[in-house]
């Protein structure tokens, strides 16, 4: 992938409302806010949990199965 498209992929990621954001500021403000953003995603999760159930967990869950597919795929491809 050339550097124009891999900008261009970069600067539409960063467009996102909410991911994008947050994704924009660990990238530049360094990796402490990582943390922060980790212990925020973790208790929206716990209170979407608390809220709606096993649900809001089972939901997440599904969310993260292509991301690992996505893993796997980059770690036996090398």
């Amino acid at each position: 992938m050339s550097a124009t498209a891999t900008a261009i992929l970069k600067r539409s990621f960063f467009m996102i409302p909410v991911l994008g954001w947050i994704a924009r500021d660990i990238a530049t403000k360094g990796e402490e806010n990582f943390w922060y953003a980790l212990v925020v995603f973790l208790t929206a999760v716990t209170l979407a949990t608390m809220t709606y159930g096993p649900m809001a967990l089972t939901m997440t869950a599904l969310v993260a199965v292509p991301i690992m597919f996505v893993i796997l795929i980059r770690i036996t491809l090398g």
